[in-house]
């Protein structure tokens, strides 16, 4: 029987992998080079920390293609019946990385922060819901003895 709270549960999951299918998929698509120009704008602080920071990541010519492929994966998994805990707990890190970036890069962006904070939030929402499933692998300590 679906009770109301196991179908937001599934709207979340679905909603959240969804997300992240996409996220994943963009990492992948090409971008057309931007035009050069001549005239040199002086551009703010933060953004100036952030297209280096999305530039040290993209110039490694591994990272943002492993993160588009971890989001593509733990998107999947969310989005799949029995593997969306381990695609919440795969995402975690990310969704984390997400919002402590719009956090301390793009603080003054209120908009950003808050919907981060919301992937953040349902994310740890459905860790928590299955949080009965991950309590023997982290609190069964005759395991380690």
């Amino acid at each position: 029987m679906l009770t109301p709270l196991k179908i937001i549960i599934i709207i979340l999951r679905i909603g959240l992998g969804g997300l992240f299918i996409y996220g994943g998929i963009q990492k992948f698509v090409p971008k057309p080079p931007r035009p050069k120009t001549e005239v040199s704008i002086e551009l703010p602080p933060h953004v100036v920390k952030i297209k280096a920071y999305i530039g040290g990541l993209k110039q490694t010519d591994f990272f943002w293609p492993m993160l588009g492929a971890v989001e593509l994966v733990g998107g999947i998994l969310l989005v799949s019946q029995y593997l969306s805990l381990l695609g919440a707990v795969l995402l975690l890190p990310v969704t984390i990385n997400i919002f402590l970036f719009h956090l301390f890069l793009e603080p003054h962006e209120i908009g950003e922060l808050l919907m981060t904070l919301l992937y953040l939030t349902v994310n740890l929402l459905i860790i928590g819901w299955y949080y009965p499933r991950l309590k023997p692998i982290f609190l069964n300590f005759k395991t380690i003895y």
